[in-house]
């Protein structure tokens, strides 16, 4: 047959390929006033995030805790800042996370595959990484938040703002979401990894290993949300991978907002009470639930959490660092992306 030419004003169809697309939490431009306040005022609006009812929350949010609340995180920020590249934690881990996935997906499946990331709130956007993507060639898709555990308010909001981009492409990819790979083995076993590293660095072993999650309202465990089921089942899969007993690892939640009962015990708390009560010296403490150090790590745990246990009496604390772009992190996560890539690729 005579090969079939498009017409000369025909537009130019790019070479087919498939997307990956990363999904993180997100990150202010800045630490200023006006950027804080839009990073803030888009994720607290998120009712994913705060499920009060639009007409009693926004005017509490806009009127009340936008006034102030911008200062004392631009604060907390400023305290992690990446001055050198002028980025915040998140952004830098995240990048480097993904060159390091795109080097090894790009060895095993050459230009078939085109990966990038996003943010669910803040900058680079999901609808802007999502139209670049289709204009690219992307006839499919393949969303990866980088949250090993489901829940509403991180991994349902981010394929929320996903499936929403999706709405406005004139030709729609074919696209998966990832399954949560909070039990996974490569992700279990890159965890115990961090552990057996951080313990090796000691002089003394930690008495307690505190493995914090973040937190979120006891409610919505009441309502049908997975993730503190799914956080308690990571713990013991950790905890049956390292060979430990139950004396020697400890479950909390961190991160409270607001007045209504959260996950307990909060680790916050929990902390001091290990110091104080059970005589807990030395602890260690890792935040499974956190792909990437971020200011709830870097500030939360290592400043705020750490004085609790410390004034407490406690003597030796000890943050164990998220898997951030630790070889064994990105073979995990290339194994989970690939597991879900099933027929679509060779």
């Amino acid at each position: 047959m005579p090969d079939m030419k498009r017409p000369a004003d025909h537009p130019t169809i790019p070479k087919q390929k498939i997307g990956i697309l990363l999904a993180n939490l997100g990150t202010p431009d800045a630490t200023d006033y006006w950027s804080m306040r839009r990073y803030l005022n888009e994720f607290l609006s998120d009712q994913r995030v705060i499920d009060f009812p639009k007409w009693k929350w926004q005017p509490l949010l806009q009127l009340i805790i936008l006034s102030k609340r911008p200062f004392t995180s631009g604060a907390a920020y400023r305290s992690i800042w990446n001055t050198e590249k002028d980025e915040s934690p998140l952004m830098t881990i995240t990048r480097d996370q993904t060159a390091a996935i795109s080097a090894k997906l790009t060895e095993q499946y050459g230009d078939q595959v085109m990966v990038d990331f996003c943010m669910r709130y803040g900058n680079p956007s999901t609808k802007s990484k999502v139209d670049a993507m289709v204009k690219a060639g992307c006839t499919r898709i393949l969303f990866a938040p980088l949250y090993p555990h489901y829940a509403g308010a991180t991994s349902a909001t981010a394929n929320d703002a996903f499936f929403r981009a999706l709405m406005d492409q004139k030709l729609q990819p074919s696209a998966r979401t990832i399954t949560p790979y909070f039990e996974h083995p490569a992700y279990i076993d890159a965890l115990a990894k961090s552990v057996e590293a951080g313990y090796a660095k000691l002089d003394h072993e930690p008495d307690l290993l505190v493995v914090s999650y973040h937190g979120m309202p006891q409610r919505y465990l009441m309502e049908g949300d997975p993730y503190h089921c799914q956080c308690q089942k990571a713990s013991r899969l950790l905890r049956e991978r390292l060979g430990w007993d139950q004396s020697k690892i400890a479950t909390t939640f961190q991160s409270v907002f607001g007045t209504e009962e959260w996950l307990k015990p909060y680790t916050v708390k929990e902390v001091a009470r290990l110091a104080k009560e059970d005589g807990k010296k030395r602890i260690a403490v890792i935040a499974p639930a956190f792909s990437a150090d971020c200011i709830e790590t870097l500030e939360e745990i290592n400043e705020e959490i750490r004085e609790s246990f410390e004034e407490a009496g406690g003597e030796e604390f000890t943050y164990i660092p998220c898997l951030n772009d630790e070889p064994a992190h990105v073979d995990a996560l290339c194994q989970v992306i690939s597991e879900n890539l099933g027929g679509w690729l060779r």
